[in-house]
């Protein structure tokens, strides 16, 4: 039996206008009024033209923007009922991605627990890891998906850090490779989307950590749906930060906002509260 509860109709309804529209299927219990705005898929679960999948980027941090204590500490901050949204939202995505520190550290399942999912409802784990950092082996996404509980996870990396011969095969998971750099140098997101775009990946859920999380707030043309959970607490100090880059005006060099939000939605779940939104392009 899931450890995971079922939302109920008006946190689902809320949910819909930011989700895409191509991965798993509304169920028996899920009885949302399409007449109801919020209750309006997105206008489109990917941007043919661009050839880019619908990225949703999603996250719990505290009310000091911190999504754990210290580099490198686990931190738990969704409630029960922000976890079941969580397995809804993956229940929705054809991929999980987090970074490699956070495959790491945090050592997820990346799969879906939302009552009745099936293996082939599951997401696929996708972890970003330009050098070559996560062998798998050990790990819960590995374990998950060798016991059949999961899909088995895709590596992104470069040619560079590629291992031919990997266990990660064993279990019928998979390389990516993607060699295109950004102005700083990083493994580029665009590349990135692009090449699970033409894998056959139509929308991603982005979970971090936060270097992930930051990088693609500086990249709002990437990003589709913003769900953040809002945790009624303080970490403090020396915690690890959401929070961009400085921006500055192109023309004045001034400093300005690094992120903007459009259509914000604000919803109660349990003790904690779920901001959804798009970001300003």
């Amino acid at each position: 039996m899931s450890d995971v509860g079922y939302l109920d109709s008006e946190a689902l309804r809320c949910l819909q206008a930011y989700l895409p529209t191509n991965a798993g299927t509304t169920r028996a219990d899920e009885t949302i009024s399409t007449s109801s705005p919020a209750a309006q898929p997105a206008a489109s679960t990917t941007n043919p033209k661009k050839g880019l999948p619908f990225v949703t980027l999603t996250y719990a941090a505290s009310l000091d923007s911190m999504i754990a204590l210290a580099p490198g500490a686990r931190t738990t901050l969704s409630g029960p009922e922000t976890k079941a949204m969580t397995h809804y939202l993956r229940f929705r995505h054809d991929a999980i991605l987090v970074g490699a520190n956070t495959a790491a550290v945090d050592n997820p399942g990346l799969n879906c627990r939302y009552p009745e999912a099936t293996l082939l409802d599951q997401p696929r784990p996708i972890i970003v890891d330009p050098n070559g950092r996560w062998k798998g082996i050990g790990k819960k996404a590995y374990r998950l998906a060798a016991e059949g509980e999961g899909k088995a996870p895709w590596v992104v990396t470069t040619s560079r850090t590629f291992e031919k011969k990997s266990r990660l095969h064993d279990i019928e998971g998979d390389y990516v490779i993607v060699d295109e750099q950004d102005s700083n140098g990083a493994i580029d997101w665009e590349g990135i989307l692009r090449t699970l775009f033409v894998r056959g990946i139509t929308s991603v859920m982005i979970e971090g950590g936060a270097t992930v999380i930051n990088s693609l707030l500086a990249r709002p043309e990437l990003v589709d749906a913003i769900i953040i959970t809002i945790a009624p607490t303080f970490l403090g100090q020396g915690g690890v930060a959401v929070s961009p880059a400085p921006t500055t005006a192109p023309n004045s060099g001034e400093r300005i906002n690094a992120a903007w939000l459009d259509q914000p939605l604000w919803k109660q779940f349990g003790n904690d509260v779920v901001l959804c939104a798009r970001l300003h392009k």
